[in-house]
């Protein structure tokens, strides 16, 4: 019996002592809304993840643009030693196999430039190769021999009346700039995603502060009707009326505990912090005074929402479609020249002395025939789906504005909801405590003082769930517009920074 009890009390001890060191290690952190905000916009995984998309469309713009620049390219090769049996034909027609071991060696440098307005590319070049015969004969094949071309400069032009350069000149500045203001709006999903996950533990709080409270009060009531039960001054069904209160408030105490340790774990995580870390929130008691014009509303919306630039995208894209279709049903044709100088010598020296003209030139011809309809049947495919697409943006476009509407015409509500759930909490409370102490003198029954604890209770959560629709209308206008209607700026970012964290 007493080495049970030693090993009771031991374990006690360590249990309060593990208690002791978990509160010793946790770190308390009192938030408001615009701290929750701003920390979810520096460290939250979706923020992280934000900025590496647009990092992505940053390096596909850069690569876009370095297409339209001279880009110089060197090819070498460093030798090629070629050293078997081959048949060779003879002057006089006969073939024979002979032995060749030789050794090719070569350098080319390449400057090239994509001309954009008719869709072609320029280049200059230089270059210089040599063959070494090991098994040259004396007299009638040199050792070594150099080939020369010390300038050469040509192009190359499709003709089909299709320009891919012209397209990607507009349609890959519209995708940067619609990446832009995605990154932005993705931000805002960031700080309305931020909201949410606040009055989801601020209301969590609220109800542990609720059944807290009402754990304490229905103790204490309880204990009191059993003493009028007791005196004969109250029925038994009362008594056990306030039992059963009792054990409810019992229980919402255990369901609120758990649903605060949720809440608070969905926001640590969130917002990137360990499991240490114990939030406490302050909520936003006042509220910006704002009222807002569908016209403004939606003029922001339209010059700053990248869905706007969406549209404008989806558009050109199947306008270039078509192009491409309807070039490529027909007459397709390459034309390639290219006019230089060249010399070849057994010296290297003697390679660049005195060089001759050397000219290229040639026309390939892709002309269909016999295709049973494939080329105009992709045509006519192309012209459909450009069809589909604009009735669709069209749709979309509609939709939008309706959107915008509705938005602003809910979020000009909502300062009036505050201010009116303000009004109930007050009001609420104050009547509890009244009905309460009518109850404690005798003056009312249970039934009545139960009604007043859910008024009470109910007005309370409405309040704190009026300022969660303002904030959570507010920054859904903020992503909507990319605007900010509380400092009266659109909303923007440094870039150039973003692109070095």
């Amino acid at each position: 019996m007493k080495r049970l009890v030693f090993s009771v009390l031991c374990s006690a001890i360590l249990i309060s002592n593990n208690a002791i060191s978990a509160q010793q290690e946790s770190i308390d952190r009192v938030l408001t809304l615009d701290e929750v905000i701003e920390i979810a916009k520096e460290q939250s995984l979706m923020a992280l993840m934000a900025r590496h998309s647009f990092r992505s469309s940053y390096w596909e713009y850069r690569t876009h643009v370095a297409s339209f620049r001279p880009g110089l390219v060197m090819n070498a090769t460093l030798p090629s030693l070629n050293n078997s049996r081959q048949l060779v034909e003879q002057p006089d027609g006969s073939e024979r196999f002979e032995t060749k071991s030789n050794m090719r060696t070569s350098v080319n440098m390449r400057m090239t430039q994509n001309v954009g307005l008719t869709g072609g590319n320029v280049f200059i070049s230089t270059s210089m190769q040599r063959i070494d015969n090991f098994n040259a004969d004396p007299g009638v094949t040199p050792p070594v021999s150099y080939l020369a071309y010390p300038v050469t400069i040509g192009f190359e032009q499709p003709i089909n009346g299709y320009n891919p350069f012209k397209w990607e000149k507009k349609i890959e500045p519209l995708k940067f700039e619609e990446a832009k203001l995605a990154y932005i709006n993705t931000i805002e999903q960031v700080n309305q995603r931020a909201v949410n996950y606040f009055f989801d533990l601020a209301l969590a709080q609220i109800n542990l502060e609720i059944a807290l409270k009402n754990y304490a009060n229905t103790d204490t009531l309880f204990q009191i009707a059993r003493g009028r039960y007791q005196l004969g001054t109250i029925a038994e069904n009362e008594l056990l009326q306030m039992e059963l209160s009792y054990l409810n408030a019992g229980t919402a105490l255990n369901e609120a505990t758990i649903d605060l340790q949720l809440r608070q774990s969905r926001l640590r995580s969130f917002l990137g912090f360990n499991e240490k870390v114990n939030i406490q929130l302050i909520l936003p008691r006042l509220i910006p005074d704002i009222e807002l014009s569908y016209d403004e509303a939606l003029a922001r919306a339209k010059a700053n929402n990248p869905d706007v630039i969406e549209f404008q995208r989806r558009l050109l894209e199947a306008e270039q479609s078509v192009a491409q279709a309807k070039a490529q049903k027909g007459l397709n044709a390459d034309l390639y020249a290219e006019l230089g100088l060249s010399q070849f010598a057994e010296q290297f020296r003697s390679a660049y002395q005195n060089p001759e003209n050397s000219q290229m030139v040639s026309v390939g011809l892709r002309v269909p025939i016999v295709d049973w309809g494939l080329g105009k049947g992709r045509y006519r495919m192309a012209q459909s789906a450009e069809e589909v697409i604009k009735t669709d943006v069209a749709q979309s476009i509609i939709d939008f504005d309706e959107n915008v509407f509705l938005q602003v015409m809910q979020f000009n509500l909502q300062d009036d909801q505050v201010e009116i759930a303000a009004k109930a909490d007050t009001i609420a409370d104050l009547r509890y405590e009244v009905t309460k102490q009518r109850f404690l003198i005798g003056k009312i029954d249970v039934l009545d003082l139960n009604v007043a604890l859910e008024e009470k209770d109910v007005a309370r959560r409405g309040f704190v769930q009026s300022l969660r629709n303002y904030w959570d209308y507010y920054y859904n206008l903020r992503r909507l517009t990319l605007y900010d209607w509380e400092s009266g700026r659109k909303l923007n970012e440094d870039f150039d920074v973003l692109l070095l964290q």
